[in-house]
């Protein structure tokens, strides 16, 4: 006799995970029980993550693109890149908020990422000029990503559910794109960052691990999109982060962190932990 496999309810996940993300409550991942959990349940649960981001109020103002970096994939466990959304009440400027608090998060981690701020909808089958041409602005800035799963144990579907492990994103200084277009592709594949804990160099990083360039993150995102049926695709306006410079580094209150980034004129940022 064949065995009774249950679909999951995408209903009450989505709603388990709006719940931990609200109380830092850890929860034991789908994919451990017993009705299973696909990276197709996963991609159908973000469309509920949005609706109840906006049902609250919130409002969605771009993405953010996770497990871009290869350095990373073995520590996880996923070998390819996802994304999740990104709000108004999930988002701030670093000029303007400098400090975060470890708490309102569940085992936060620190990245260093590059973020975009797009002019126009650019489209997957773009080169990096092209897509250069879709970006207003380009910031450093930090996510602080977490996982409602207890010690960042997960499979790539839960990661997908859980809104690709997003907690806040902070955006350091925008630059205009305009006035430099020809050198921006060269440097976002070439620059490098230095991350640093209280004055003490934690790690070292680049633009090259994230899929070769950050640009070439954009790309991929827009690919991922193209082929997905319960998500629509980028708009102009959106923000969009392209994933961690360096690996993931846990966080503890009283911490401050800083990062440097040579081969591209991007301003040095810092981040308070209280």
């Amino acid at each position: 006799m064949a065995q009774l496999v249950l679909a999951p309810d995408l209903t009450s996940i989505a709603g388990e995970v709006v719940a931990s993300l609200t109380t830092h409550q850890q929860i034991s991942p789908f994919s451990s029980r017993p009705d299973g959990f696909r990276l197709e349940d996963g991609h159908r649960v973000t469309p509920l993550l949005r609706a109840a981001f906006e049902a609250r109020g919130e409002t969605i103002i771009g993405r953010k693109v996770g497990f871009t970096n290869r350095k990373i994939w073995a520590q996880y466990g996923v070998y390819a890149p996802n994304w999740g959304y990104i709000t108004d009440a999930t988002t701030t400027e670093l000029s303007s908020t400098s400090i975060a608090r470890a708490s309102d998060f569940a085992e936060p981690r620190i990245e260093p990422e590059i973020m975009f701020g797009l002019n126009s909808a650019p489209s997957p089958d773009m080169d990096e000029t092209a897509l250069l041409a879709c970006i207003e602005w380009i910031s450093l800035g930090y996510e602080i990503v977490q996982s409602i799963f207890p010690g960042w144990k997960f499979k790539p579907a839960d990661s997908v559910a859980a809104n690709a492990m997003h907690g806040a994103l902070l955006i350091g200084r925008r630059h205009l794109i305009a006035p430099r277009k020809t050198d921006w592709v060269r440097e976002l594949a070439t620059f490098t960052v230095e991350l640093y804990c209280d004055g003490t160099l934690s790690e070292r990083g680049g633009g090259a691990p994230v899929l070769d360039s950050p640009l070439l993150v954009l790309r991929h995102l827009l690919q991922l999109l193209a082929e997905d049926p319960y998500n629509p695709r980028l708009t102009a306006g959106e923000i969009i982060s392209t994933g961690t410079l360096t690996i993931a580094v846990p966080v503890r209150a009283g911490e401050t962190w800083t990062t440097k980034a040579s081969g591209i004129p991007l301003d040095d940022i810092s981040l308070t932990f209280r």
